[in-house]
This record gives structure tokens, sequence and C-alpha cells, in this order.
């Protein structure tokens, strides 16, 4: 037993004092003859290893068999087959020999295997849960899109209307171009303005052009006309209040990507003389409702006399005139003080009929002359102070409620 472990002893010193210039695998046939050696001459540190030409990497391993180094009857069955000898370090530092892997790199190994084989199921089963697993659930709820659709989404609109929102022409010339066969309703020619019809479903072409699916936001503009400018976008020999927004239809697009410029008109109407307060929009239920008899809005007037006036002048005034055969009465009528930058004295005037030169023919019958007109208040909204002839101003929502305005859907409007 001595004689065999100072054996071993002294191969563990040849392996450690011998260096090699390249990698070169070793055989159990050459580990047979060092042992030999060692055995033989346990001794001398000194061997003549030769190396024998590398041979052809077989198409199939042959199965490995555990070898115990220290037995030579194992190495000489085995004869040339490839070996491996495994040179670690013990616990004193010592460098020793040993057929089998270290204990823990077979440890690092069997977990490095695990954990691929675990990543590689989980994402299988990954994969196989994306294809064949349910499908994601929808945003909004069923109820939640029901609440929207019946509160918030526009219905169906007559066709001349959406033509009209849509800017395409006024709501009587829409109505001519259906009658002309010029619009096609989802393939179809529709030559009835009352179909009731939806932009974002329906296909609509007018002249062989496709309307857009949404229509233009709505628009609100408080306008300060001045004289000369007719409250009409047919007219194209004079002057029309439509014209001084060139500069906002222009600027449309830039602050409402995507969407159709709007086609604007006045609510209601102020003779080419009259200057102040108009209402501009493209919104028709609400030029509707404010313009109608029915919403019983105030307006108020400030009237420029010629020459003076007298008791039975205001009077006569209040006392009403008929037009078109209605008596008109007016809810109010007052001379203002005068004003040192104002030398002629001036009335002001509130009506709520709203006839045509209403105000006027109060003036007329009266026995005055009506030098300047112009309408300051309609409604709760009262013309800025500040703003300029020609200029606008986009209305908020309290504004449009002084107006009147009992729509709920006013989130459209800017606050």
């Amino acid at each position: 037993m001595a004689t065999i472990a100072a054996a071993v002893a002294a191969a563990s010193s040849a392996f450690t004092s011998l260096h090699l210039t390249r990698a070169t695998p070793y055989t159990r046939r050459h580990i047979h003859t060092l042992i030999t050696s060692s055995l033989s001459s346990s001794s001398s540190t000194e061997f003549n290893i030769s190396f024998a030409p590398p041979k052809p990497k077989p198409n199939k391993p042959e199965p490995s068999l555990p070898i115990n180094p220290n037995s030579s009857s194992d190495i000489a069955e085995l004869g040339d087959q490839f070996y491996i000898p495994w040179i670690v370090r013990d616990e004193k530092g010592n460098l020793t020999l040993q057929s089998t892997p270290p204990a823990r790199l077979l440890h690092d190994m069997a977990n490095a295997s695990t954990s691929k084989k675990n990543n590689k199921k989980s994402k299988q089963i990954a994969a196989k849960a994306a294809t064949v697993g349910p499908t994601s659930e929808p945003k909004y709820s069923k109820a939640a899109r029901r609440f929207y659709n019946e509160n918030f989404r526009d219905p169906p609109q007559r066709l001349s209307k959406v033509l009209a929102a849509s800017g395409v022409a006024s709501r009587r010339s829409s109505e001519e171009l259906i009658f002309q066969g010029r619009v096609t309703v989802n393939g179809s020619v529709c030559k009835t303005p009352q179909t009731k019809v939806d932009p974002a479903r329906d296909v609509i072409y007018v002249n062989g052009n496709r309307l857009p699916k949404k229509l233009p936001s709505k628009v609100y503009l408080a306008l300060n006309k001045p004289k000369g400018y007719i409250c009409s976008s047919g007219e194209k020999e004079t002057k029309s209040v439509i014209s001084l927004f060139d500069d906002f239809i222009k600027s449309w697009d830039k602050r409402h990507p995507g969407q159709p410029k709007p086609r604007l008109f006045t609510v209601g109407r102020l003779d080419v003389a009259t200057t102040g307060l108009i209402i501009v929009t493209n919104d028709g239920e609400f030029a509707h409702q404010i313009s109608h008899p029915s919403s019983n809005l105030s307006k108020e007037y400030i009237a420029t006399i010629d020459g003076e006036i007298h008791k039975r002048h205001l009077i006569a005034i209040s006392e009403g005139t008929v037009i078109d055969g209605v008596h008109c009465t007016p809810d109010a009528v007052e001379l203002l003080p005068r004003q040192p930058d104002v030398p002629r004295p001036r009335l002001r005037i509130v009506v709520h009929e709203g006839r045509n030169h209403e105000v006027r023919e109060l003036v007329k019958n009266a026995g005055l002359q009506l030098r300047a007109l112009k309408r300051i208040r309609i409604g709760g909204f009262r013309l800025p102070s500040d703003l300029a002839l020609g200029k606008h101003v986009e209305l908020t929502q309290a504004n449009l409620r002084a107006l009147g305005w009992k729509s709920q859907k006013l989130d459209e409007v800017k606050t």
C-alpha cells in the first residue's frame, strides 16, 4: 500500500511540474504508461511521454464507463479509448488526479440544464396560451357603450341637414342638389331630403365627391357687425358678414386637424345699415331655437336720432305700431343722458318679437328720423365693449346659456 501511495504522489508531482505548449488530449494508454512508470520508479520524477497522433472523432461517441485511475485492469480493458483526466486541488491545496469531474461542476451543470428546460417549457406554454387563449375583454362594457350612444352620439339626421352642416351648401341649396339626383347614399341615388342618414356609417357622395365621415365641430361666434354688410352668404355682388371670417376658416385645419371646414351662417339678420351684435354659427338647431319667436329673447338697441326728442315721441314709440298685420309693442323705451362726445340724442329700445325692421318702424311711426342703429344685447349676452367693428369672439358655455341655449351637448364648446 505504501508503494502504491508513493506512485500516486509521484504521478501527481509529475503532472504539477509538466508544462505543455499545446492542448493535446490524453488517452488511457498514455495514462497507463504514466502510472506504470510511476510504479516502477517511484523515486524518479522524470518521464518519457510520447503523444500519439489524434484520431478522428467517431460519428457516435461510445458510452463512458466509470474508471478508477488506480486500477490498471480497467485501463487495459479500455485500450486507446479517449480519456480526459481531472486534475483538481484538494482541501490542503495539493493537486490530485481523478477520473470523474468535481462534484461542484456536476451540480452546476445539472442546475443549468434544468433551468434551460424550464425556460423552454414556459415559453411553449406562453405561446400556446397566446394562440388559443381567450380574447381580451372590451375596453368598455355594453352598458357603457349603450349609454354613450343614447346620450352623446348624434342620432341620424336629415340628409339635407347633414349636407348643410358639412359645408356643401345652404339647407335650401342642398335640397336642390338632392332633387336633381346629384346625391347618392350607399351607392343609390337619393332624391328625398328627409332621408335619415348617419355620416359615420353611411357612404354619401355629392357630385362624385365623398362626404367626410366626421362632421365639423360646432362653432358659436359673436360678431360686431360693421355697416355695409348683409347677413346672407348667397349674395356675391354685395359684401357678406361671412367674408369677415376668412382668416378663421383658413386657420381651421391647424386648430382642428382632420375635420372638414364648417359652413357658417348668421342667427337672424341685421339690415345692411344696422351695426352691432350678431351671432354666427354652424349649428342649425341652435340657430332655430335662438331665432324662433317662442324663445322670447329680448333684444336691446341703441338708436341715434337726428333732431330733438320730446315726451310725445317716447309715448308714440311705447304704444307700438303695426308691422305685417301684427301690432308690435316694445318692452322698454328710454331716453339716454347726453354725453360730451355724442352730440345727438339716443334712445334705448328693447323688443322681443324680432320683426323685420321693427325698431326702424317704431322710430319712424313716432315721427323721428333715425341716424344710426346698433344692437348691443341678445338675451343675457351683451356685446363686449372692447370688441371692434368687424371682429368676433368665440362664445363660452356661460355665454350660450345666457342666450337661452338649452342643449345638453355643450361639451364641444370651448370654455
